[in-house]
């Protein structure tokens, strides 16, 4: 069992920034990790995600060139660097652990996903 915990979201305004994490309670370097996100009336969509090497990273087109995501296994945490947020960022943002069976899984966001955090807001003034 892997719990998620996820923290650093808040109010920021248009073209600001903001790191999440995302920690998990026990060894998760065999799992693949991904940060998904809702907005209100929405479903929740993935946003970017990372293989238990962090040698592929995926992200959504709308995302690209302005989030990052990256792990620290010896830490068990799991980060999104978001830059250039835009109001349309805003949602509510969760983390998520799956095992990864198979390489490059993580690319078209493939990778089954079986623990989730309970998320953290993010919002983005205009």
């Amino acid at each position: 069992q892997v719990q998620l915990v996820e923290s650093g979201g808040g109010l920021v305004q248009a073209g600001g920034s903001l790191t999440l994490s995302c920690a998990a309670s026990g060894p998760t370097s065999t799992y693949a990790m991904g940060w998904f996100r809702q907005a209100p009336g929405k479903e929740r969509d993935p946003v970017a995600a990372i293989s238990w090497s962090a040698i592929d990273t995926y992200y959504t087109d709308s995302v690209k060139g302005r989030f990052t995501i990256s792990r620290d296994n010896a830490k068990n945490t799991v980060y999104l660097q978001m830059n250039s947020l835009k109001p349309e960022d805003t949602a509510v943002y969760y983390c998520a652990a799956g095992l990864q069976y198979r390489p490059g899984s993580v690319i078209g966001f493939r990778q089954r996903y079986d623990y989730w955090g309970q998320g953290t807001q993010v919002t983005v003034s205009s």
